[in-house]
């Protein structure tokens, strides 16, 4: 993974989300298809995919997918 579209790509196949790369900067309370569970679920994706620990906390405090992102690769 390289971008934040892999994330994005990698929560549509895992996940079961309808997201798009526009969705990237948008606030994760407007997606209609997002809450908290595959926010957890997506740590757990990204820790197998990066082959790391992810900081839960960093990810709590994200407000978009861009930031969340952001938080998995900069830990």
């Amino acid at each position: 993974m390289h971008t934040v579209v892999d994330l994005i790509s990698l929560a549509n196949e895992h996940l079961g989300t309808d997201l798009a790369p526009e969705d990237a900067g948008r606030d994760l309370a407007e997606l209609a298809c997002w809450d908290s569970v595959h926010l957890l679920r997506l740590v757990a994706l990204l820790e197998r995919e990066l082959g790391r620990p992810i900081a839960v906390a960093e990810m709590l405090q994200a407000r978009s997918l861009g930031e969340i992102w952001t938080a998995a690769v900069t830990a």
